[in-house]
């Protein structure tokens, strides 16, 4: 413990600049002013009126600098949640081990924090390094010094239109460099899931990893299993849907991650023809994210796990188990192996059985529980999953391609037309279980006539 301790300190040491911030003109930055929230450019200009600082941090200074569009901003300050909050109509303060101040405008939210002080006897870790408690305040140079990456340590100025860069942070987002402050042993320690970001950044910006911060993923892997199940979800999600997941899924697989998070995913990603449904699958899904459209979890996660159900659905099916109680026990027991490393929320999990408890249902329907079918939340999901199945040739293109035809006709007499002249379904592959014919009971009244005799 004493050797970690000294070794913190001394990468803390040489962390810190000797020579203070530089201060990047908008000529040397690149920002375009227009892209930046009016209402994060609001709450900075508000703060500081009121003698505080503020700037605009994090994910979206990094993103605009790298000409990409920012999902969110957050704005970081000296200013205490509780001298934040009157200054503004709409704001709420959040969180309780560390507060936060929800700054509301509409439908956008300007997340505003108090800059966080760095190390201090207060901090609790627990026996790997990782850190409990940390919620002390501090000071601007505090808080740059507690960000992970040098792409991500950068306050943005937007009244000034200066970028405040403590560790060459600008230099090398252009350069396409993930580099972590401080010794990566220690940070990786602190924070697992600064392993994950780590990737996440390198598949976002088509970045390489700086060598010293990528040597120790691999060794440390397994410390990913000490992250809150909550945290480490939401984690997994930004890296499904940053619009690079395949790029990331295989990262993830080189640096001995997958085990620890979909344990599913080895044998999908080693395995050509479930690897090309996971690409297919992906790749729309990274199509969506690049066009600014919604994603769904329950969708994404669907389509992951959706080779390993296959398999135990047709174990099932081989040993005599009727189609959907052999679907309905494949969804269970991948489910709950999910579930022993990363768990996945409740209200996804229904949503994935409904895409998956339909796909029989496509193939082998009568025209009446059609319309049934139509009427069911996940039903346009559905479809969409099919028409994954089609192109990965799981499933009959043409007939994929009517049901798509149905999801996008909003017309009640289009539909019932299309329907009526429904050719007919192809029969599914998946092979059913021979019903046993009832034997006719005898005549009752014979039987009693002939005992009475």
């Amino acid at each position: 413990m004493l050797k970690r301790t000294i070794k913190t300190f001394v990468a803390r040491l040489f962390a810190a600049p000797a020579k203070g911030p530089k201060r990047l003109a908008q000529s040397q930055h690149g920002i375009d002013p227009d892209l930046v929230s009016r209402h994060a450019f609001k709450v900075c200009e508000v703060l500081q009126q009121h003698g505080y600082e503020a700037y605009v941090v994090g994910g979206a200074v990094r993103d605009l600098i790298a000409g990409l569009e920012p999902k969110d901003f957050d704005v970081a300050t000296n200013a205490t949640p509780e001298q934040i909050r009157p200054l503004f109509r709409r704001a709420r303060i959040i969180g309780k081990r560390f507060k936060l101040v929800h700054v509301v405008f509409g439908r956008e939210i300007i997340e505003t924090s108090t800059f966080r002080a760095g190390d201090s006897q207060k901090q609790q870790t627990d026996a790997h390094g990782r850190i409990l408690r940390d919620n002390e305040y501090g000071e601007l140079l505090d808080d740059v010094n507690r960000r992970d990456f040098t792409l991500n340590a950068l306050y943005y100025d937007p009244i000034t239109e200066e970028v405040i860069d403590y560790h060459n942070g600008v230099e090398d987002l252009k350069n396409r460099v993930v580099r972590m402050i401080g010794d990566p042993d220690t940070r990786y320690r602190e924070d697992p899931v600064r392993m994950l970001r780590a990737l996440r950044f390198a598949a976002k910006l088509n970045a390489t990893i700086e060598p010293q911060t990528h040597q120790p993923i691999q060794k440390l892997a397994s410390l990913i299993t000490n992250v809150p199940e909550s945290r480490l979800f939401d984690e997994m999600l930004k890296l499904l849907e940053c619009g690079h997941a395949l790029r990331c899924l295989e990262q993830l697989q080189q640096e001995a991650l997958v085990p620890y998070l979909l344990p599913f995913l080895e044998h999908s990603l080693a395995d050509p023809e479930q690897r090309l449904f996971l690409e297919i699958a992906l790749a729309r899904t990274d199509s969506r994210v690049r066009s600014g459209r919604n994603t769904s979890p329950s969708f994404v996660f669907a389509a992951l796990l959706w080779k390993a159900v296959q398999e135990q659905w047709e174990k099932r099916l081989k040993a005599g188990s009727p189609p959907v109680q052999a679907l309905s026990e494949a969804s269970d027991i991948v489910i709950e192996e999910q579930s022993r490393t990363l768990p996945i929320q409740r209200r996804y999990q229904g949503d994935m059985r409904e895409i998956w408890f339909m796909q029989p249902r496509f193939e082998r329907v009568n025209n009446r529980a059609i319309w049934r079918m139509i009427e069911l939340p996940r039903f346009r999901a559905a479809v969409d999953f099919l028409q994954l199945r089609a192109e990965a040739k799981e499933v009959d293109s043409i007939m994929a391609q009517w049901w798509m035809d149905l999801a996008d006709s909003q017309n009640t007499e289009t539909r019932a037309a299309m329907i009526e002249a429904r050719p007919t379904a192809p029969r599914s592959t998946t092979t059913r279980r021979r019903r046993t014919p009832r034997r006719r009971p005898k005549n009752t009244a014979t039987q009693d006539t002939s005992s009475n005799e």
